[in-house]
């Protein structure tokens, strides 16, 4: 099957040759080369407590050459930017549902998360000093990135609550205290840069501009011992060696008056803005990714079902599977459809107006594929739950998803509120609907 035969009928016009021909291209690299190396992958990372967070697995290392022989390479980076391939969002969206199905195949493709973030923000408001320092080397996959917004004991996702403070002092130089964590990326002994939410004022009506995106040199702050990191987070239990989940703690770590140029983004207060324009396309391209990981659970339970006998009958042949297996496809369609209608919507109208349709993928696809891969543990039996399969892990990372980047309550109470705008537009429709009514009953 090709991946043509992927893209549903409504979009498939939308896609530029060129663009399709990527698509095609990056499903036959995730399943020739990413897929068979993401056992090597895990195999490769160190279990010796001292050297677990200071390598990399040398198979990235090899995909990535690969991947750029391909062309495969930044392809989040949308028509919007110079930096990147110029693909659409609705073309990338097609190809991240094949990166989902692997571990290893978005950093393969320099399109792994917090990078694409964080690459992004840079390419938008980044200065020609942070782009050199910084932005290239990320375009060219030589270093990585995190993204410090979460707190610890703190509701973050209303980033009014956001308290870790960068105040001036006496000399004008920027003093930072305050505790973060699950800090993702920040583990990876390449990580090299901290893009760090901070509250630099107090001006209550002012609210929204109050808060700076400061763009931290990872390895000087740590290297100050005023900036520590205290530990990866587990996961349901997984620690994402080398990757990591971070609590990082700020102890008058001092940014000096003469580097503030280079450290603060876009400009003092202007933070709630720069997350916004990074979370919009972000929360879409965890929906994509997803997509994959919920076609590559069903491929597994597909092949388990093939060879489990239940009562000397496969579970294949047991019309109780065969119809929920068919059910989980159309609710994978769905969220498909919901995914690419708001890429494609970021395309022609950008990620503000595409609000309404972002929310609505971001809260249906998490759960839906959390429901789907439930039912593939379920359908391994024990095996399910353990190492042995991709789907414990896989359900782990799900489940982060209905929290990162906004829980769904929040995207539920604000597209529920948008929509409640809208609700005198029923009283105008049924006064017509009756004086319709009325007219046609004289006639």
């Amino acid at each position: 099957m090709s991946a043509k035969d992927d893209i549903p009928a409504i979009f498939l016009e939308k896609i530029s040759p060129r663009g399709l021909e990527a698509i095609e291209k990056t499903k036959q690299f995730v399943e020739n080369y990413c897929l068979p190396a993401d056992k090597l992958y895990h195999e490769q990372i160190s279990t010796d407590p001292a050297l677990r967070w200071k390598s990399t697995p040398q198979i990235t290392g090899k995909l990535k050459k690969k991947a750029k022989e391909l062309g495969l390479w930044n392809m989040f980076l949308s028509k919007h930017y110079k930096e990147g391939p110029q693909y659409t969002n609705l073309e990338y969206g097609l190809m991240a549902q094949y990166l989902g199905r692997s571990a290893v195949a978005p950093e393969a493709t320099n399109t792994a998360a917090p990078d694409t973030g964080n690459m992004e923000i840079l390419a938008k408001y980044g200065n020609a000093y942070h782009k050199e320092k910084y932005l290239n080397p990320l375009l060219n996959g030589d270093i990585r990135s995190a993204f410090l917004m979460t707190e610890k004991g703190t509701s973050s996702s209303n980033a009014l609550n956001i308290s870790c403070s960068a105040k001036l002092n006496s000399r004008g130089n920027y003093v930072i205290n305050g505790v973060k964590w699950f800090a993702s990326g920040a583990g990876d002994p390449r990580c090299s840069v901290w893009l760090t939410m901070c509250k630099t004022g107090d001006d209550t009506t002012k609210l929204y501009r109050n808060h700076t995106v400061l763009v931290l040199d990872a390895k000087k702050a740590l290297a100050s011992g005023k900036a520590k990191l205290i530990r990866p987070l587990g996961v349901f239990g997984y620690d994402d060696a080398p990757h990591g989940h971070c609590e990082i703690v700020f102890n008058d770590y001092e940014v000096p008056a003469d580097e503030m140029k280079n450290v603060v983004l876009a400009g003092v207060g202007r933070g709630f803005e720069l997350i916004q324009s990074r979370l919009g396309p972000g929360r879409i391209h965890h929906c994509m990714r997803l997509i994959g990981v919920g076609e590559f659970s069903l491929l597994r339970v597909a092949n388990r079902a093939n060879h489990r006998e239940i009562g000397g009958k496969p579970l294949a042949k047991r019309e109780s599977f065969i119809n929920q297996f068919a059910q989980n496809k159309i609710d994978i369609q769905k969220c498909r459809l919901l995914v690419l209608n708001a890429a494609h919507k970021i395309d022609i109208a950008g990620a503000k107006a595409a609000q309404r349709d972002i929310a609505m993928a971001k809260i249906e696809t998490p759960r839906t594929i959390l429901k789907i891969l439930d039912w593939g543990i379920q359908m391994f039996g024990a095996e399910g739950v353990s190492q042995d399969t991709e789907l414990a892990m896989l359900y782990a990372q799900s489940r982060t998803l209905r929290i990162a980047d906004g829980p769904d309550e929040a995207h539920l109470n604000q597209l529920g509120r948008n929509e409640a705008k809208k609700f005198h537009e029923a009283d105008g429709f049924f006064a017509t609907y009756e004086k319709n009514r009325e007219i046609l009953a004289k006639l």
